[in-house]
Parts: structure tokens; sequence; C-alpha cells
């Protein structure tokens, strides 16, 4: 409990000062006369443009950290930071993607040859499992809910496909810089993987014995896990479920089973997603608008200006642009609503971008000019952020029951998405929009994939299916 307390303490700190630096940073550009870059800072780390600081409180801070520094080196002293990151040893270093993001203003309308997708590995990792106790605590919950239900759903059989849907892997996520991902359950659980022990784990000549990729399996939600994400900077994982919750993961800590911090939020917690700072979150919920999450104070925020949205309009999705400086929700209702990431209104909204068929999924490019959306109209688009309009659109993959997403590769070359009636894995060229691989998801017939991750910093993915099942993918 006390280094819990310890941990707690030094991420508030290392919050804190990261916001410090950023109001310093601002009003020394703004200051200056450099207004462009200051509302470019301020936008991406959600620092108010007039914030108050002593005129050149920057200069002098940093000239008596270099009087200082000089002093250290004369004695012989290495410097040091103040506080503990307590991370696994260079967790948050993000390689350099190997090429640009794909400039698809350049060929609006492509339709020459298309690029051939790299053949691809798969092995199934690890698989989602009801523990005793949770199928306890599911039958106690379940029993106690509501006696006319109980005994409707008893009578139809349907509780039995209800308890094994438990199971369900639901979600998956891989940490900024690649080296981890996590799984969510129906069964409310979350397991914690290392990428390289996977990759260890599919080499055809291990010597040193069967390799465990899961480092760490989480158990503290009450119901099942419907998104994940990492921490920019910090070792710590949050999750979102149907409890209601949010909860913070520790993984630097190696027996650490319960989350450490929680949000308790009013609504169905179906999103989240980390501010590139790290400092806030939003959660995407039952309510149509996004709820803003101060890390360091749990406050809550929504926007001022709150448009008319109906009643259909729970957000699926909700992620950040690569700044900060915009986010984007898919909600039930089939449109696509891009937010100013400082203020959280509302700057567009791409009204039925999947006709009356729920958005499922909205993600940025690297560039942040464009939106790749899906849907339950089993169509993937690509949507102009500045216009509105649609630029590219991927047909061909079958998707009308889960809640999945289409997302690119690590390079934005090429678009992943799940077939769900033929069980498959679909490919298409994002430029030519043309279908260039499909190939048998090795879930199990009774069990399609729901859910489709791409490595940010190579080419490789993951897959969970409805058989529990986790499979991962790497270029071979």
């Amino acid at each position: 409990m006390e280094s819990t307390s310890m941990n707690l303490e030094l991420t508030l700190q290392q919050g804190n000062l990261y916001r410090h630096v950023s109001s310093l940073i601002v009003a020394h550009l703004r200051d200056n006369n450099f207004n462009q870059a200051a509302s470019a800072v301020a936008s991406a780390t959600m620092t108010p443009l007039n914030v108050e600081v002593p005129p050149n409180k920057l200069l002098e801070l940093v000239a008596k950290g270099l009087v200082v520094e000089k002093d250290e080196m004369l004695r012989g002293v290495s410097s040091t930071t103040s506080f503990d990151s307590s991370v696994p040893i260079g967790y948050g270093s993000i390689p350099a993607p190997r090429v640009a993001s794909v400039d698809f203003s350049a060929l609006n309308h492509t339709k020459g040859a298309s690029k051939s997708f790299p053949k691809h590995e798969t092995r199934h990792i690890s698989e989602h499992k009801v523990r005793e106790f949770c199928k306890r605590q599911i039958l106690e919950e379940y029993f106690s809910f509501n006696l006319r239900i109980q005994l409707t759903v008893l009578r139809n059989h349907f509780f039995v496909e209800n308890l094994y849907m438990q199971n369900v892997a639901r979600c998956a996520r891989f940490s900024p810089d690649g080296r981890f991902l996590a799984t969510g359950s129906g069964d409310t659980s979350i397991k914690l993987f290392e990428v390289s022990k996977v990759k260890q784990m599919m080499l055809p000549d291990a010597r040193d014995g069967p390799v465990r990729p899961v480092t760490r399996t989480f158990f503290d939600h009450l119901q099942p896990i419907n998104d994940l994400d990492f921490h920019p900077q910090n070792a710590i994982l949050i999750s979102g479920a149907k409890d209601r919750t949010i909860k913070f993961f520790d993984f630097s800590k190696a027996v650490t089973k319960k989350a450490f911090r929680i949000i308790q939020d009013t609504h169905n917690v179906r999103s989240v997603s980390f501010h590139p700072s790290g400092e806030f979150l939003l959660a995407g919920t039952d309510h149509p608008i996004a709820h803003l999450y101060d890390v360091n104070t749990f406050q809550c925020y929504l926007s001022a200006t709150v448009q008319e949205i109906g009643i259909n309009g729970a957000i699926n999705q909700v992620r950040y642009s690569s700044t900060g400086g915009m986010y984007v929700t898919a909600s039930k209702d089939g449109a696509i609503r891009l937010w100013d990431g400082v203020t959280s209104h509302c700057v567009r909204s791409i009204l039925s971008a999947h006709g009356t068929a729920e958005a499922t999924s909205a993600n940025f490019t690297k560039d942040q000019r464009y939106v790749l959306s899906s849907g339950k109209d089993s169509v993937v688009n690509l949507w102009d952020v500045g216009t509105g309009k649609l630029v590219k659109q991927y047909i061909g993959a079958t998707h009308t029951q889960y809640r999945c997403q289409a997302v690119f590769n690590e390079t934005e070359e090429f678009i992943i998405c799940i077939d769900e009636a033929s069980n498959e894995i679909v490919v298409w060229d994002a430029l030519t929009a043309e279908k260039v691989a499909k190939w048998p998801s090795n879930h199990m017939a009774m069990g399609s994939p729901r859910w489709v991750e791409h490595s940010p910093t190579e080419a490789a993915f993951i897959t969970c299916g409805t058989d529990r099942s986790i499979r991962f993918w790497k270029q071979t």
C-alpha cells in the first residue's frame, strides 16, 4: 500500500512538472511574438494560450540551470532527474517510422498498380479463460439481477452461450513504442504481453524451453473490458469497462494485479484515449459527448457548447490525433465527429458517415489530415479532416455484428480489417483502395476475429476472436 502511494505521488509530481514546463514554453513563445508557434504548443499540450507566467521566467530558469550544470561538471557530479519514472528500461522511446506517412492528397483518384502486402506468419499466443471465481461472480450477478429475465433466458438456453461469451477477447492495444501489447476480455481480465517474448515464442528453433509472453494478468473489473490504452511516457495501462470505471494499472511492478487508481464514470465506458502529453484522457461512453479527465486531479470536463445529438449518440470509439490538437469520435448514430483538442468544441460533424449503421471506429492518419473510419455497414471510409469530404472507400469485407475497427499498417500504405462472414483478414492498398490480400484468420470457425490492432513501429499486428484466442501476426 505504501509503495502504491509513493508511486502515485511520483506520477502526480511528474505530471505537474510536465504541465509547468509546457506553461513556461507557451508563455515564452507568446511574449516574444511567436504567436503561431505558441498556439501550436498550447494546442498540443492543452495549455491555455493566456497562461500567466512572470516575464522571461523560462530564460531565468534555463540560465540558473546552466550555471548549476557547469558547477556540477567542474565538481565531477553527474546530473540526474528529480523524479523516478518507475518504467521499464527504454519504455517510451519510440523508434522513427520506417517511411513517412502516405500523402493521400497527391493521388486522390489513383487507379494505378497496387502494392503487394508482404506475407505474414501467425501464432496463437494466448487466450482468455473464465476463472472459477469469475464464473461464480458472473452467476451471482446474473441470478441477482432480475428474476424474470433469469427465467426467460434459462428457458431459451441463452445463459450458457452468455457465459461462454464472457471469455471473448474484445480489444487490444500496442504501447506507443511497440514493446508491449495488452488485450481485454469479457471475463474482466487484462493480459499484458512483451512483444520481444512473443517473437521469441514464434522462433522455430527456440532452445530455452517454453517462452511465456504474458508478463502480467490484471483482474480488477466487475464487467467486460471495452478498450485499453498505454500512457505515452510511464508504465501505466488504463482500461475502460462496462462497470463504468476507468482503471490505472502500473505494469512496472511484477506482482501487481489490481489497479492503483480508479475513475468512476456515470456511464458504460466504451473507449479510452490518452492525450499525447499523458496529462489528460478521453472516455467515450454511452453519453454522446466524450468525457475529458485531468489525470492528476480526475476532474471531468464536458464541452460547454453541446450540440443536439440524438438519443442514439453513444460513442463507440474516441481517439486523439498525434499532437492532441484534435480528437475524433465514432458513434452509434453513424456519425463521425471531429473535436477541438483544447476547447472540446465539435468543429465538424460527418453525419450518416456509415448510413444508418453504427460507426464503430475512427483513427487519424499520422499527419492528422485524414480520418479512417469503419462501420456496421461493412464499409471502411477515409475522410478529409479539413473539408469533411469522402476521399477513399474500401469495400469487400463484411462486418455487421461486432464493434470492430479498421487500421493502417505502420507505414500507412495498407489498411487492415476483418471479414466476419468468411472469418478472414482483409487488406487493401490505401492509395488505390484495391483489395490486395484476404487471408484465413486461423481463429476457430465458431469464433471469427472481432478486433485487429497494428503495431505503431513494425510490420506486426494482433487479432482477438470470439473463440477467446489471441493471435500475433508478423511479416516473414
